[in-house]
């Protein structure tokens, strides 16, 4: 296994097109790009995604601002892909402004969007560090294969964390799943690949390749853990406040979410299972009249020294040539860290969610939120 993973994992993704009767044709909705005259740009990600104010000036967005006399409106409002797809639908699908210029959604979400026709394709002639410098594993999925739509924000993997204060060491999905100390105090990833790739090994299936059968035969091992008592809640980001309140002694989390708790007694560990491997994308919605400063902001982001500052604050997995070199410059002891610059050992490990058609993703999903309803 390779970092290619991250590219490649999406195959059979282009079909999952999601809500009947909303695709939109390629460039019927249009608006004229007002970038030149008016420096604002409203930007959606995840929480704990990028550094943080500082001293006035210091962080990667203020350095942005000042450079390009952007007003940056950034707001965390992404908690769990389809949950944010649900607030951005009813906009895209019957072309109608969203009120983001920029928002960051995983692999399949991104391709679900690219081919219901929800996003404007980008200009590569103004993202020359995007061309330089976006890693050679990254720059070709088949989902988006010369990425016209799509530029990495980070990549990452899904693991266990857990409160070294509260419980001995988590070392496998199995484990979460049914020590009786855990009972009643974890929570899984209401993201059905995550979650469910974790379930489909725990069966004896291979996440990249199963059958309808098998997944059914997961779900209903995921169900008996839901039942019984096991598993507490089902979570999108928000699981880190549960660690940090004690209400959660584990969950099923992302990689660099934990070192920004700041806490030491918060651990993250790659499950025994493997380590499911994914890149959160930047994408430009239909509508968004400041196409060109959004152009901007991703060819900033790929300078090689302010991805090594945004990466030594978040601790995900850089997509950034070049990065790791510049690392030194602010956090020495993270020129080498694997969440960050992850070693073949690691990736070794990695693997990514079988590609899927779009009545299976309906389906799989349907199953998926019965279950977290139960």
């Amino acid at each position: 296994m390779s970092l290619s993973a991250l590219a490649v994992g999406g195959s059979g993704l282009l079909s999952a097109c999601g809500t009947s009767g909303a695709k939109i044709s390629q460039g019927s909705c249009t608006v004229k790009d007002k970038s030149a005259t008016e420096k604002v740009l409203s930007f959606s990600n995840w929480p704990l995604y990028i550094d943080p104010p500082s001293k006035k000036g210091l962080s990667t967005l203020e350095k942005f601002e000042k450079q390009t006399s952007t007003t940056v409106h950034y707001d965390t409002d992404v908690n769990d892909n389809e949950e944010f797809y649900a607030k951005v639908a009813p906009q895209l699908s019957s072309c109608k402004p969203t009120g983001r210029d920029i928002f960051v959604l995983t692999d399949w979400m991104a391709a679900r969007m690219i081919d219901l026709g929800w996003l404007q394709e980008l200009d590569h002639s103004k993202m020359p560090n995007v061309d330089k410098n976006l890693l050679s594993s990254l720059q070709s999925p088949p989902w988006d294969p010369k990425r016209k739509f799509s530029v990495p924000w980070q990549s990452g993997m899904t693991g266990i964390a857990y409160n070294s204060d509260l419980v001995n060491p988590v070392n496998s999905f199995e484990e979460l799943l049914t020590r009786p100390d855990l009972k009643g105090r974890i929570a899984v990833l209401t993201e059905m690949r995550d979650t469910m790739g974790f379930m489909l090994s725990m069966i004896g299936a291979n996440p990249e390749d199963f059958t309808d059968a098998q997944f059914s035969k997961a779900i209903n091992k995921l169900d008996t853990f839901v039942k019984n008592g096991q598993i507490r809640q089902f979570t999108g980001n928000n699981y880190k406040s549960g660690l940090k309140s004690g209400d959660l002694a584990a969950c099923e989390a992302w990689s660099g979410d934990i070192p920004q708790l700041g806490d030491p007694k918060f651990k993250w560990v790659a499950a025994q299972e493997g380590v499911p491997l994914w890149s959160d994308n930047m994408l430009v919605p239909n509508l968004s009249a400041q196409k060109t400063n959004a152009e901007t902001l991703m060819n900033f982001y790929y300078d090689p020294t302010i991805a090594a500052q945004l990466a030594a604050w978040n601790y995900y997995f850089c997509p950034v040539e070049g990065a790791q070199q510049q690392m030194a410059k602010f956090d020495k002891s993270a020129v080498h860290n694997p969440l960050i610059f992850p070693t073949q050992q690691i990736l070794k490990q990695g693997f990514t969610f079988m590609g899927l058609t779009s009545k299976q993703d309906q389906t799989y999903q349907r199953m998926f939120n019965a279950v977290q309803s139960a």
